[in-house]
């Protein structure tokens, strides 16, 4: 089991990034941290693992979708520290665009909600901070890549 709060190095961590439509799939958070708030499925690489078998073993268990093609677009940090200081969580999330194979996204044990969002909305949600600095960071490469793609 990975040690997640209060870590003795930073943990690396997988973002997924599905658009179709012109929208993008959220993930409203059921646990720590920032439980209830919203941001892309993702999760912790496994010791062994590579990213992209983490971000579509990820996405399977997240989401219930069948993905392929990872494209790397971004690397975030998180760090978020307790009254005292200390580091509570610090993940290095490596974020990628994937393209559907099959299935119809369902929310795992870990997801309160899935939705997909517009573009133009994904700022009006609560989202986490790291995925906030992503998206705003990034939102012109995203609507780049429904534009070229009719995703």
């Amino acid at each position: 089991m990975v040690k997640k709060l209060y870590p003795e190095h930073p943990l690396v961590g997988v973002g997924i990034i599905i658009l179709q439509d012109g929208k993008l799939l959220l993930a409203k958070r059921g646990n720590e941290p920032a439980k209830g708030k919203w941001s892309i499925p993702g999760g912790v690489v496994e010791l062994g693992e590579n990213l992209e078998g983490a971000v579509i073993r990820e996405a399977k268990e997240e989401t219930g979708l069948d993905v392929e093609m990872p494209r790397l677009i971004d690397v975030v940090d998180q760090v978020d520290l307790d009254e005292s200081g200390r580091v509570k969580y610090h993940f290095v999330i490596v974020d990628y665009v994937l393209q559907i194979k099959s299935g119809v996204p369902k929310a795992a044990s870990d997801v309160e909600e899935l939705r997909w969002v517009p573009l133009s909305e994904v700022e009006t949600y609560n989202l986490t901070d790291s995925f906030r600095r992503f998206f705003q960071k990034n939102k012109n490469k995203l609507q780049d890549i429904v534009c070229s793609n009719n995703m």
